[in-house]
Order: structure tokens, then C-alpha cells, then sequence
């Protein structure tokens, strides 16, 4: 995607297939706010200007180039891994956040001989509303949380309530959250809820106050 015009046609178009607005999100690698944003955009027959005031301020990470070819996936999921294995011992298990960070998390559990689990956040049942009232699982199809040390593992981060959120669900569960490992980060944040975050990339945005 090369503008914002992209983008809100690519909303629409998720918005169509019947995602909502917080899988929306996470497709597009932007908060909950501007994807409520761009489908907005996206049903109104005359566009309005998507330049005015009224535009979130976020930054769109289009990473698709590494994640449609599996060599270049494991080549990053390695690089993850390699930074993530510096920052906590005896850890067993990684945890991808879906959707993004499932495969990334598949390579990482392979690099450090561990086992894999995959979490559900809430936002992918948020449209509008409270999202506190909505509930994150972790699938029944891999690995149980209780009583492990855990490698968090996602694409991105853009405002951190995902990562807070799995964190706390891990702990709940009875693990140990050791470190938290992303491709980019948008926030540029050391620790969440006292767990220490690792990124590949950092994005800082400088801006005139």
C-alpha cells in the first residue's frame, strides 16, 4: 500500500469479507482508532479530504514482503530469535499473538528448541464500544501456558494495549512472561507491564510541537 487512499480501499475491502474493525487492524498494522478511521472513509460515496485535522496520527508498517515468502519469514523469525535469546534463560516456550504473530512465533520456537502457543487477543472481536468487556483465549491446539517461562512474540506494536493484555492473560494462566519480541515497534517502549520488550525495528516519528 502506497497511500492512505490504499489503505481505506484495503479496509473496505477486509470490511467486506466481514472482519471487524480490531481484525482490521491488526491486518493493517494500525490502532483500533484508525482503522475505525479508514472503514469510516471507506462507505462514504464522496470521499471527504483525508488530509483534514480531524486524521489520527498513526504510521502504517507494511512488512507483507517478508511474510509472503517463507525463506525471508524464517530468515527474520531467526533474527528474532538470536535477539531474544540474549535477554532470558531456560525459556520454553513462545507465544504468538495471532494473526501476525503465529508464523513469527512458529520460527522462533524452532530457533530456540521450544514449544509453541498461540493467543487470541480481544481486540479481534471489538467493533465499537468497551473492549474491556470482551474476553482474549489462547488456542486449545498448542501448547498450555501454566507454570512455563514464556517469549511473547508479534509483529507490532502500536500502542501496546495487545501486548499489556497477553501478558496479564499468561500470567493469569500461571506463566512467566520472561520477554516480549516484535519486528517493529512503533512506540519505541522498553518494558510492558514489567516485561522487557525487544524490537528489530524502531519507528520515531519527529514532530514539530
Amino acid at each position: 500500500m502506497k497511500n492512505i487512499d490504499d489503505l481505506i480501499d484495503g479496509a473496505a475491502e477486509l470490511a467486506e469479507q466481514g472482519l471487524s474493525k480490531g481484525e482490521i487492524a491488526d491486518e493493517l498494522n494500525v490502532s483500533r482508532e484508525t482503522a475505525r478511521w479508514l472503514v469510516e472513509r471507506s462507505g462514504t460515496p464522496d470521499r471527504p479530504d483525508t488530509t483534514e485535522a480531524t486524521s489520527p496520527t498513526d504510521i502504517h508498517v507494511d512488512w507483507s514482503a517478508i511474510g509472503r515468502d517463507s525463506i525471508r519469514l524464517t530468515h527474520i523469525g531467526t533474527a528474532l530469535a538470536n535477539l531474544l535469546k540474549k535477554h532470558g534463560q531456560d525459556v520454553d516456550l513462545a507465544v504468538g499473538i495471532e494473526k501476525a504473530g503465529a508464523p513469527i512465533a512458529t520460527v522462533v520456537a524452532r530457533e530456540l528448541e521450544a514449544d509453541i502457543a498461540t493467543y487470541v487477543p480481544r481486540k479481534h472481536h471489538w467493533e465499537d464500544g468497551d473492549m474491556e468487556e470482551l474476553q482474549g483465549t489462547f488456542s486449545r491446539n498448542f501448547a498450555e501456558i501454566r507454570e512455563r517461562r514464556c517469549f511473547v512474540v508479534d509483529d507490532t506494536i502500536t500502542s501496546g494495549t495487545t501486548l499489556s493484555e497477553t501478558i496479564d492473560a499468561i500470567r493469569d494462566q500461571g506463566g512467566e512472561p520472561v520477554s516480549c519480541g516484535v519486528l517493529v515497534d512503533k512506540q519505541g517502549v522498553e518494558q510492558i507491564n514489567r516485561v522487557p520488550v525487544h524490537s528489530l525495528i524502531q519507528v520515531i516519528a519527529v514532530e514539530n510541537e
